[in-house]
């Protein structure tokens, strides 16, 4: 009796694997060099050493915060910076009111001095920050001004040829230009006399009959 031959089925070959990265919520880990090269780093660094009287401040948090506020005033929220002016004018208000005040109480000319000069420099400071608050508020109106070619008397102004202008035109331009000079000068002739003739021979004067007149 024969036997049939039964072959043995190859298990199929494993397909790769592709690696999946987990998503997560935290901040990717910046390098040294993006660290220095961050804005925002670099300033909460030197906000989180200024500002020790607030206690253990993290790094990390301030980074966060200033990044979300610096979008919204890039988004156009100029709140945080009005808030800002304002408290700062404030502040500066206080620090003058105290040099002032500290200044009336010396006795010393030298001392009087220096704490006036600081009182009033705190005083201009105010006064500039509420300047930028007004401005930021209540922008100046921008105006472009045209260049104006005013010329008295017979004067001809060129600010050079534009672009494809008619050399034609020009040449017209430049003998209307000299047409013009002796127009001018005959006019002031016709008001003032002849006197724009240098040639011309004078009188003898009458003080003295026997001068004759010098042609």
């Amino acid at each position: 009796m024969a036997t049939k031959k039964t072959t043995a089925k190859k298990p199929p070959a494993a397909t790769p694997t592709k690696k999946v990265t987990p998503v997560t919520d935290e901040p990717r880990a910046l390098a040294p060099h993006e660290i220095v090269l961050s804005s925002n780093t670099q300033n909460a660094s030197v906000m989180s050493v200024w500002g020790k009287f607030a206690g253990n401040i993290s790094l990390q948090a301030l980074c966060d915060d200033l990044g979300d506020q610096t979008v919204k005033v890039q988004d156009g929220d100029m709140r945080p910076i009005e808030g800002m002016l304002y408290r700062q004018a404030k502040a500066l208000e206080t620090m003058f009111t105290n040099l002032a005040r500290r200044a009336e109480a010396q006795e010393h000319l030298k001392q009087f001095q220096t704490h006036l000069t600081l009182a009033l420099k705190a005083q201009a400071q105010c006064r500039s920050t509420l300047e930028a608050l007004a401005e930021i508020k209540n922008p100046r109106p921008v105006s472009f001004v045209k260049q104006a070619n005013i010329a008295n008397g017979p004067q001809q102004v060129n600010n050079g040829a534009a672009a494809g202008a008619d050399p034609m035109q020009s040449a017209q331009a430049g003998t209307h230009a000299e047409k013009s000079a002796p127009e001018q000068t005959k006019l002031l002739e016709a008001d003032h006399g002849n006197y724009l003739d240098t040639r011309a021979q004078g009188a003898a004067s009458r003080a003295n009959p026997h001068m004759a007149t010098v042609g």
